[in-house]
């Protein structure tokens, strides 16, 4: 989000000295400790952090294992409907999530946790989006602290060490989308300015970042597990790392709720790219929000059949009445890939005709790339789906 925040204190210049209070548990300098995190080099958005102390201070570096996402075996060109709504809660917001769909630009993953998490966690190649599908509470960086809530996309920039404070662990679900590239907005919804135009669905006032500074000024050993790729590492910081007494820039986590997306409607059905939410090299990501119906007096108002000829897509449905789609559950996500068509289920044409609005709200993404079908998610499908075109 290319939106100028501030937090806390900093110098009136980059670069230059920000004296430190005597009262700090660690001595060092008696200065902050100035640290600039860049994107794409530092030709990018970046921000600049002043810390209590060094952000290098490291006692221990130790492998932690890896994160292993196979495909599925021999699996033949078709669509795929996994029902995730009954998915056992493991783990905890990061160890808890189970891979469903991968390709080398996004791994996608649902995340039901038993727990909250146990330690700080760091994404060190990846940008991730954390769809808050239930639940709510707290997400805690070196940013600062901001609330979140069901609806909530939580977009984190890589690198950024975090946690997640849920109110209730047990009442937390969420669809994870951990992108290799950088997590944007549509460049067609920006004046020249950087601005949002006045047309596109949202406006600067409906992304929230951090509200409040965490300063941690504790001096003892803090793991951080940090994940590149496959490999695991955990950092043990001799600090906890939250000790930030201020920064600036343009780039830090952010919330955008789907209650805040304005859908784009017309007399006939318009094409998903007006429900598009964020660009990611490789792949996009739409929200398909409660709207009022195409209104020509003779629109078909659920989607007409269409092959993805240059794309995969895949629907996470969250909640209400899907129109054009009969088995689909809370929670289902369906896989509809490129190279065989798919549209509205027998019956949904003549039964959407008398509707006016939809209340349903699903997520979406397409990806540029072929996606990959992992045995877990293969574990949840609805076998016969194939098949449900026939009537």
């Amino acid at each position: 989000m290319s939106r100028y925040m501030k937090l806390g204190t900093v110098p009136p210049k980059r670069h230059i000295k920000l004296p430190r209070e005597k009262n700090v548990s660690y001595k060092g300098e008696g200065l902050h400790y100035e640290h600039v995190i860049t994107t794409v080099g530092f030709d990018r958005a970046y921000s600049i952090c002043y810390h209590l102390r060094p952000p290098t201070r490291v006692t221990k570096v130790e492998p932690a294992g890896q994160v292993k996402i196979e495909a599925a075996p021999d699996l033949p060109l078709r669509h795929v409907h996994v029902k995730s709504g009954p998915l056992a809660r493991q783990g905890d917001p990061v160890s808890g999530r189970v891979p469903l769909f991968f390709n080398a630009d996004v791994i996608n993953y649902r995340c039901r946790p038993a727990q909250a998490q146990s330690e700080l966690f760091r994404n060190a190649t990846a940008d991730e989006i954390i769809f808050v599908a239930e639940g709510g509470g707290q997400f805690e960086s070196v940013f600062g602290r901001q609330p979140y809530r069901a609806g909530d996309y939580i977009v984190v920039p890589r690198t950024v060490t975090y946690r997640l404070v849920p109110d209730d662990p047990r009442r937390e679900d969420y669809l994870i989308l951990e992108c290799t590239g950088d997590v944007r907005l549509p460049a067609r919804y920006l004046n020249p300015d950087g601005q949002l135009k006045m047309g596109a669905p949202y406006a600067e006032r409906d992304f929230h970042g951090p509200e409040e500074l965490l300063t941690l000024d504790q001096e003892r050993e803090t793991p951080v597990l940090v994940k590149d790729g496959a490999r695991l590492t955990r950092y043990t910081m001799a600090h906890h790392p939250f000790d930030v007494a201020g920064w600036d820039g343009f780039l830090y986590p952010y919330t955008f709720n789907v209650d805040d997306f304005e859908p784009i409607t017309g007399t006939v059905h318009q094409p998903p790219p007006v429900h598009q939410t964020f660009e990611i090299p490789g792949f996009v990501v739409c929200t398909f929000a409660p709207r009022f119906l195409d209104h020509h007096p003779e629109a078909i108002k659920v989607p007409y059949a269409h092959s993805n000829v240059e794309a995969d897509e895949v629907l996470f449905y969250v909640r209400g009445h899907f129109g054009s789609r009969k088995g689909v559950e809370q929670y289902s996500l369906t896989l509809h890939p490129r190279g065989i068509p798919h549209g509205p289920h027998p019956g949904t044409i003549l039964a959407s005709m008398a509707a006016e609005r939809t209340d349903e709200l699903a997520v979406m993404f397409d990806t540029e790339r072929a996606l990959h079908v992992t045995p877990q998610a293969l574990g949840m499908e609805d076998a016969a789906y194939p098949f449900s075109w026939l009537g």
